[in-house]
């Protein structure tokens, strides 16, 4: 049950919150609204209305009975239509039966890119969450400090950027993922390698392509310039990118694109042009999402542990609501590479 604090003494008889609203410069209802976690209240009055509950030793009452173990949780994701997120699902799923938890599910429209839209953390507040797993999100300064004053225990499944210190995260070996991807390329005899990445914000993407610099570097190769290219993860951007790239007066023989989305706007584009994946030239995608095996040829890519990845995330977030903090704030899950049909050794120009 969600208490609502009133403007009586706090806990343990200590000053009111009329005392503290005083204190603050603000009126009791506003006083209330931040010690409940409302969210439509200024940054600088929280921070007011906060330095004076900790300066006059506010207790704050209990959100929760603590006798009782948690039983709901709210897992935030950015879409539901995309086999990503069954993924992320399923994971949770399978961990909060075994831990018998009920899950809240929530795909929210963001006003901007990968940031929860305004409001929704009064919701939280609202039904009486014990946790939160965020899953390719990116919060807010505010939102963060909102989190750590209601003492809500969350955990970022794959972060859009690098979280604040001290905030749990749980993550791919992208940067593995991408060594692994090149050098599979580089042992079937490929040179000209060329990169489709996600945006050059998102950790993940970055993490790729650095480890796709690496393994050519190991390799004794530089990077061509022309050779990496933006595709902001989607398909049909990646598409256009591919276009480009085959518009070079010396196109690549391989491409590894850091997502299978958009592999398949890679695959589309080479079959326009008349080029068969992998006699003329070859694709490595990234996640291992299913479609990865539905395409003719069936893509070879990085499996990323996408399940693994949001129950881990579910028993580090179990943890931290029973009090516990892990040692470590980033867990990062190995990734592999699966071997299909669609690399090949680089087709030999005729007469040699």
């Amino acid at each position: 049950m969600v208490r609502t604090a009133s403007a009586g003494a706090g806990v343990t008889g200590g000053p009111t919150l009329a005392v503290v609203a005083r204190e603050a410069g603000v009126s009791v209802p506003t006083a209330s609204k931040v010690v409940n976690g409302r969210e439509d209240v200024a940054p600088e009055t929280r921070r007011r209305v906060t330095e004076a509950l900790d300066r006059l030793g506010y207790v704050r009452r209990p959100r929760f009975d603590a006798s009782r173990p948690p039983r709901l949780i709210d897992l935030v994701v950015h879409s539901l239509d995309s086999s990503w997120s069954g993924a992320v699902l399923h994971g949770v799923e399978e961990a909060a039966h075994d831990a018998g938890l009920d899950v809240v599910v929530s795909a929210l429209s963001r006003s901007r890119v990968d940031r929860p839209q305004r409001g929704w953390l009064d919701r939280l507040t609202a039904r009486g969450s014990s946790g939160v797993l965020f899953n390719l999100a990116e919060l807010t300064g505010s939102q963060y400090a909102w989190l750590e004053q209601q003492r809500t225990p969350f955990v970022m499944i794959d972060p859009v950027v690098e979280p604040p210190p001290g905030v749990v995260s749980v993550g791919a070996a992208n940067w593995q993922g991408g060594v692994t991807a090149t050098e599979h390329l580089l042992a079937l005899g490929h040179e000209r390698i060329a990169v489709i990445a996600g945006p050059r914000r998102r950790m993940c993407s970055g993490a790729r392509v650095a480890g796709y610099r690496s393994a050519l570097a190991s390799a004794g190769l530089a990077p061509r310039p022309e050779y990496l290219r933006d595709g902001d993860f989607d398909e049909s951007v990646a598409h256009r990118r591919t276009h480009e790239l085959l518009d070079l007066p010396e196109p690549p023989t391989a491409v590894f694109v850091c997502s299978d989305r958009m592999a398949l706007g890679v695959c589309l584009a080479l079959a326009e042009r008349g080029l068969e994946v992998p006699r003329d030239i070859s694709v490595v995608g990234f996640d291992d999402l299913p479609e990865a095996r539905w395409t003719t040829p069936a893509l070879t890519t990085v499996r990323q542990p996408l399940a693994e990845m949001a129950a881990t995330g579910l028993r580090l977030l179990l943890r931290m609501m029973d009090g516990e903090h892990p040692e470590g704030t980033r867990t990062e899950l190995s990734t592999r590479l699966v071997e299909r049909a669609s690399t090949a050794p680089p087709r030999r120009p005729p007469g040699t």
